[in-house]
């Protein structure tokens, strides 16, 4: 139940009930406590006026003393300092007449406390009830009080007689102790003796732990309200608009959230939220892309479309082989087109997800363009006697940091390029060179009809249209291809023409090492 209404929570209410929950059980363990810590002290308390009242039982019995005024008189003159400690003993026979009291006696100064217990006063004579009080100066006050001599009586008659019996009182402000007990001598019950002690230390002993814990209750809960603040503004706010802004993106939203402010935090929220934001340009950069990619596609597919429908609908019709045969070569040139952007689309896409995995790391150009360029000799020398060299500058290196495999993408779609403008027995020449500013520079030429002036901004757009008619069995993409893994690279392409002859110049400048 517990976990399913924290479920339900947010982070700073889960926090403020745990803390509540937490409270609650210190609460109940600290009011345990303090319920069972006056039993405690007075325990320990009575525990020492057994020990008085059975030393004390041991010198009447040892001295012979009886329990008449005169010799308890004389035996609390000669054994007081026994209890210096306590605030009065009183000395009962066994009809619970007064033999005995430590506040009647004449003692200057007095070991024994000046106050006396109002409750106790009734059990006194009369006139020396009087003297007392008058000489104490005590105000009585309430006369409905029950009286020590009450208690004694119950006591008498319980099954607890023989067995010290303590209680407390509450007297003028004075918490006061209490421990009665029988005398036995000859398996005789000769009388009574009262101990009575200030207990108001006890009283304060639990004041003091009750305002302790009051105190530290207090001090824990502003700590707990504080943290309760910093985690909830600096920390819960920040993460709730990270939701927020991420559910305005999915639910695409116009109205954005803005999230700079937490991206200039320098803790891990400002890290998140930059990574967050990174991330989400980033998709919705490759949303924006994908949308006008299948747009394009499209609108590409629809021009060979439309001639495979037409050619397909006339096709029946004609007698003359020839123009059958025209027709025929229309539509495979068109199912070759079709075919070539579904499979160059589908590479694309695999290649940006393979991307997104892929790590940089410094590369030499030389073997990976030399291994692409035997290739491509080895396929198309032999085919259409095109002829591809490859030579460098004579520089000692050169290192880039970059993708292996997409390098090797890169120049194979160049050469592709280079090849499907090249007539039979052609050249094409890949050069790799340093410039002044350490920049590698790759070069490839070849002997084709080169750039019209108006083509080379827009060579290498997606599905470019100006192209040869034997340029049927390329899709369009490969330029567009090859513009996208160079920004990558952080490198720049261009589409030149050669100043030597005719023929097109593909330059590639990648930054220094």
């Amino acid at each position: 139940m517990i976990s399913n209404l924290l479920k339900n929570l947010s982070i700073l209410k889960k926090f403020l009930l745990i803390n509540l929950i937490f409270f609650s059980i210190i609460g109940l363990f600290t009011f345990l406590y303090l319920k069972n810590v006056q039993p405690n002290l007075i325990k320990n308390k009575s525990s020492n006026h057994i020990k008085i009242i059975n030393n004390t039982v041991d010198n009447l019995e040892r001295l012979e003393i009886k329990f008449n005024e005169n010799d308890i008189r004389k035996f609390l003159f000669s054994t007081r300092f026994i209890f210096q400690s306590l605030d009065r003993v009183i000395f009962f026979n066994n009809e619970l007449d007064l033999v005995g009291d430590t506040d009647t006696l004449d003692l200057d100064p007095r070991s024994f406390s000046t106050r006396l217990d109002i409750i106790e006063l009734e059990i006194l004579n009369e006139e020396k009830t009087k003297e007392i009080t008058e000489k104490k100066n005590i105000n009585t006050g309430n006369e409905n009080r029950v009286s020590l001599k009450d208690i004694l009586y119950n006591y008498a008659g319980s099954k607890n007689f023989g067995i010290p019996f303590t209680f407390t009182q509450q007297e003028f402000n004075n918490f006061k102790l209490t421990t009665i007990k029988n005398v036995f001598r000859d398996d005789k019950n000769i009388g009574y003796i009262a101990i009575t002690e200030n207990a108001n230390d006890i009283r304060a002993a639990i004041d003091e732990r009750k305002t302790f814990v009051i105190r530290t209750a207090f001090a824990v809960g502003i700590v707990i309200l504080i943290f309760s603040y910093v985690l909830n503004r600096y920390f819960l706010k920040p993460i709730q608009n990270l939701v927020n802004y991420t559910n305005k993106i999915k639910n695409k939203e116009h109205k954005k959230i803005n999230i700079d402010n937490l991206k200039l935090r320098n803790d891990e929220l400002g890290l998140l939220s930059k990574s967050l934001d990174d991330m989400t340009l980033e998709l919705q950069k490759r949303i924006s892309h994908a949308e006008t990619f299948s747009t394009d596609l499209v609108h590409e597919i629809r021009n060979p479309l439309a001639s495979l429908k037409s050619a397909s609908e006339i096709i029946s019709d004609i007698k003359d082989t020839g123009e059958r045969l025209k027709l025929i070569n229309i539509l495979n040139h068109d199912v070759q087109r079709i075919e070539r952007l579904i499979t160059d689309y589908s590479q694309i896409l695999k290649d940006e997800v393979a991307l997104s995995k892929e790590k940089f790391r410094k590369i030499d150009l030389i073997p990976i363009i030399q291994s692409v360029v035997d290739d491509y000799n080895n396929l198309y020398q032999t085919k259409r006697g095109i002829k591809i060299s490859f030579s460098n500058d004579g520089s000692k290196s050169y290192f880039i940091n970059g993708i292996e495999n997409r390098i090797e993408q890169i120049i194979a779609n160049l050469l592709d390029n280079g090849i499907s403008f090249s007539d039979n027995n052609q050249n094409i020449e890949v050069k790799i060179s340093k410039n002044l500013d350490k920049q590698v520079i790759i070069n490839i030429l070849d002997e084709g009809p080169g750039f019209k002036e108006k083509d080379t901004s827009k060579i290498f757009k997606r599905f470019y249209s100006n192209r040869p008619d034997k340029f049927g069995q390329h899709s369009g993409l490969g330029l567009n291809i090859v513009k996208n893994l160079t920004d990558l690279h952080n490198a720049s392409i261009s589409a030149l023409n050669r100043l030597d002859r005719e023929g097109a110049n593909l330059e590639i400048i990648f930054p220094k090492v």
